[in-house]
């Protein structure tokens, strides 16, 4: 990746492609809170390397390396922000649809979805198991999604103090403004934010209550079982299926439409992996043309309370699956459901 940039430059003996590098997972969050797209998010951090490289001879040392890198990474998402349209859910287009509705309307472009984003991309790796709470926390999809509705530098502010933890004065010199500003936007950003429904709790490997719920998930799914399926969701759970713009709430709406028009899910089987600090499956359907399982949407599981609030299917999987590092196909006799009930 960096063999483009040319030369190795050096300072204090370690690479300029090495400093930078030591960021890229955190800068990749912050990026994708920024973006609401984890491709765009890996751009935007390339964007910022590629500044940061040309003109680290610049850099006078009179701020942090980390401090100077996310100055340039703001900068970089606020110009991509003036010229792309907020990032939007199925739910932000208007209300729930019906189980029993036979289209569920054409697709809409990717750019004004709101994506994924694996957890090995956007959170780096820390020790302190309540920094990996709250990292997971940070990157949930109705956290970045509400995100999205605050204008570009109010995100970056809440962004900044919030779960960064930077102190106004860093953010109003980051920023060229005052702490006055700061604080004013801050404020505005926790109004607009108090009023969004965020609540999803996140991915907690350990916790044998979660796992139980999303084992008997996966049994139910790959069994086809509405009964038990509908039995784990939350009366206002919620489905939805971008670039499709439908999308149902409720158990009884959730199970007619798998049994009408979402029955050829039938037979599928589910990969585990991680999104957005949640749980998260590749969902593969039987093959029309012959054996075996082919990709078809990454699902992002939202749960609270020990039911099932919301099933997010992703169905761009041509790249969201290389991105999240799963197979490009299921052999029969792979996936067992016992399996993609463990999630690490």
């Amino acid at each position: 990746m960096w063999a483009s940039f040319g030369g190795v430059s050096e300072v204090a003996s370690v690479p300029v492609e090495a400093q930078l590098e030591a960021y890229r997972s955190e800068l990749t969050g912050y990026c994708y809170r920024m973006l609401g797209s984890a491709f765009e998010a890996e751009d935007a951090v390339q964007d910022t390397f590629v500044r940061a490289w040309r003109n680290f001879d610049k850099f006078e040392g009179r701020s942090a390396l980390r401090t100077w890198l996310y100055r340039i990474a703001t900068n970089v998402c606020l110009t991509m922000s003036t010229s792309a349209q907020r990032r939007i859910r199925p739910m932000d287009l208007g209300p729930a649809g019906v189980g029993t509705a036979t289209h569920p309307g054409e697709p809409r472009p990717e750019q004004i979805w709101l994506g994924p984003a694996p957890d090995d991309r956007v959170l780096p790796e820390v020790a302190d198991p309540a920094e990996v709470v709250a990292g997971r926390e940070s990157v949930r999809l109705a956290f970045v999604a509400a995100l999205q509705h605050l204008p570009p530098k109010q995100r970056a502010v809440l962004i900044l103090r919030e779960v960064l933890a930077w102190s106004a004065q860093e953010v109003a010199d980051l920023l060229d403004t005052s702490v006055a500003s700061v604080n004013s936007a801050l404020q505005r950003a926790r109004a607009m934010l108090a009023s969004a429904d965020t609540e999803a709790e996140v991915r907690r490997p350990l916790d044998s209550e979660q796992q139980a719920l999303l084992a008997r998930y996966v049994r139910a799914f790959e069994a086809y079982d509405l009964a038990a399926l509908t039995a784990l969701l939350h009366e206002d759970a919620t489905l939805s299926m971008p670039p499709l713009p439908l999308w149902l709430r409720g158990p009884e709406h959730i199970a007619a439409w798998m049994a009408g028009t979402g029955s050829g899910c039938r037979g599928s089987r589910l990969v585990p992996t991680a999104a957005n600090g949640m749980p998260a499956f590749g969902h593969y359907r039987r093959d029309p043309d012959g054996s075996g399982h082919v990709p078809w949407a990454l699902i992002v599981i939202g749960v609270s309370g020990g039911r099932i609030t919301s099933l997010n299917n992703f169905l761009d999987v041509e790249r969201l699956f290389p991105l999240f590092g799963l197979p490009d196909r299921l052999e029969e006799g792979t996936g067992q459901p016992e399996q993609a009930g463990e999630l690490a």
